[in-house]
């Protein structure tokens, strides 16, 4: 069995080593490894929901939250640096930027260890207003399901469960395609009641980098950070 080198790994447990090789490294970033991974490559489709969804889309853009345009074969990065935050917690980035016309947009996400290790909790925006439960399955063909979970919102004093009805589930999967030498990737964001809100899908190649001598760059990192876990 592999020796636990990252926050994913330690969720994971033995069912890590069902990943594909491929996802097992790009999952072993962290402060352990010294590895930050960059990826870089096009979504074939961004999408949305109905109509009326557009402006809570809009609202959450204006804190790098999900994406208010849809689009095709739309140029892709995903930014995974590991550092430790203001209250010593190891933290990986998730900061995803969409080269849309008119100019980039991003959807931002800092993922740590929940404090019983059971879980990753991802911290969604610039402030970390929102954040999320998620919770990680390596699937038998080698590929990695991410469910989120129960959502709080957090502003100052208010501390708050974001009922069923408002919230919205996220499924993230992502695989390694040994053909294409390319990585996988499929979002679906889901209200209970309003149906599917966003999504996209598409693929990418990884680099790898020392996470210590290439640090984390200016604005890559929340304006705000939250330590309510």
């Amino acid at each position: 069995m592999t020796t636990p080198t990252s926050m994913f790994h330690t969720v994971l447990g033995d069912s890590f080593d069902r990943l594909h090789p491929e996802l097992r490294r790009r999952f072993s970033v962290g402060l352990a490894s010294g590895e930050a991974c960059t990826g870089r490559g096009v979504m074939d489709r961004i999408w949305h929901g109905p109509a009326y969804v557009k402006p809570f889309l809009a609202l959450g853009a204006t804190r790098n939250i999900l994406v208010p345009r849809a689009g095709r074969d739309i140029p892709f990065m995903i930014e995974n640096v590991p550092y430790t935050d203001t209250f010593g917690r190891e933290t990986v980035s998730f900061v995803r930027t969409f080269g849309l016309p008119g100019g980039p947009r991003r959807f931002d996400a800092q993922m740590v260890l929940s404090p019983k290790g059971d879980r990753i909790l991802d911290y969604l925006g610039t402030h970390q207003h929102l954040a999320s439960e998620l919770h990680f399955t390596a699937e038998p063909d080698g590929s990695l399901l991410i469910r989120s979970g129960e959502h709080r919102f957090r502003e100052g004093p208010v501390d708050v469960r974001v009922p069923e009805l408002l919230g919205a589930t996220a499924e993230v999967r992502e695989s390694f395609d040994d053909i294409t030498g390319r990585f996988r990737v499929r979002v679906r964001v889901v209200n209970r009641r309003f149906g599917p809100l966003f999504g996209y899908e598409g693929s990418f190649t990884v680099s790898y980098t020392n996470a210590v001598s290439r640090g984390t760059r200016p604005g890559l990192r929340p304006v705000r950070e939250e330590q309510r876990a």
